[in-house]
């Protein structure tokens, strides 16, 4: 690999994040234009490249991801009891930045540094539906109390489970095809830039139209996220160490459905929450452009 390539492949992610934020406008008008079907096709194309390579039979669930999730869990709880004395809107965005999902991404990002696409593809789909239950009663206990786990499944069954099962059909239909897509293997990196860049620019859009109201709030709410998303990649990867896949313990852990925690925040706690997983998304994509150098 040539300097250029290995340089271009660190700074995308902040390049992303920079022309998301600058471009905001456009993008946001774009997204409300086609209906908001931007993110979810980038997620599902992305999410259908990587399945690709995915032998159903050699998915298991493992004593890693039964790890991850008990610490996942109980890391929300112990957080949200440790922010607390700093008021009630900054302890529910330091839990929901733990409680939050594994991104779809993930599984690309964690690809990339060599983890196992299989274990992560199973805790991908193991992570999302054990939180959608695990999530309401939490939420509804320290938010607004009307969150269900049928309003959480609807948000990510058809991005996690369609591009699974349209991408095994594949496999099993289409051999060549899935195995010709498949060996693609920076197809879903670019994919989920460009998923990236409209993110950013729809929750830039969202941050500008609110306005800036409780500075200090705010401020800390950014540097509770910045301390969950260190301390989340740093335990998966031990634990995944532990297990034979480090980078897949981290990526697990670490990144993030950071749509879905905005959304949680937004509909179920107090809205100014949002501003720990809206800065999380900076922090997780600061980690991977680290990794993704460390490891090319």
């Amino acid at each position: 690999m040539n300097i250029s390539s290995h340089t271009m492949r660190t700074i995308a992610m902040p390049l992303g994040m920079v022309i998301g934020a600058l471009l905001c406008y456009p993008i946001t008008a774009f997204d409300e234009m086609t209906g908001g079907v931007s993110t979810p096709l980038f997620i599902f194309s992305m999410l259908f490249c990587t399945f690709c390579r995915v032998n159903v039979r050699d998915m298991r669930p493992s004593w890693l991801h039964l790890w991850l999730m008990v610490v996942q869990i109980v890391g929300a709880v112990a957080f949200y009891y440790a922010l607390l004395p700093l008021g009630d809107t900054v302890a529910q965005g330091g839990m929901i930045c733990v409680l939050a999902p594994m991104a779809m991404g993930a599984v690309v990002i964690a690809g990339m540094l060599g983890a196992k696409i299989e274990t992560m593809a199973t805790h991908s789909l193991v992570c999302n539906i054990i939180i959608a239950f695990v999530a309401p009663p939490l939420l509804s206990a320290w938010g607004n109390g009307t969150c269900s786990v049928a309003e959480i499944l609807a948000r990510v069954s058809p991005l996690l489970i369609a591009p699974f099962v349209v991408a095994q059909l594949c496999r099993w239909l289409t051999p060549k095809a899935a195995q010709w897509i498949g060996s693609r293997t920076m197809l879903p990196f670019y994919i989920w830039l460009l998923s990236l860049v409209v993110i950013v620019g729809k929750t830039t859009h969202f941050i500008i139209q609110n306005g800036v109201t409780e500075i200090d709030t705010e401020l800390l709410l950014a540097l509770v996220a910045f301390v969950a998303c260190v301390a989340q990649f740093a335990l998966g990867k031990w634990l995944g160490e532990r297990y034979g896949d480090r980078a897949a313990g981290g990526q697990a852990l670490g990144q993030k459905n950071t749509v879905l925690a905005i959304w949680l925040a937004q509909s179920f706690l107090n809205p100014l929450a949002c501003v720990a997983p809206t800065a999380y998304i900076v922090w997780q994509n600061i980690v991977n452009s680290y990794q993704i150098y460390k490891h090319r």
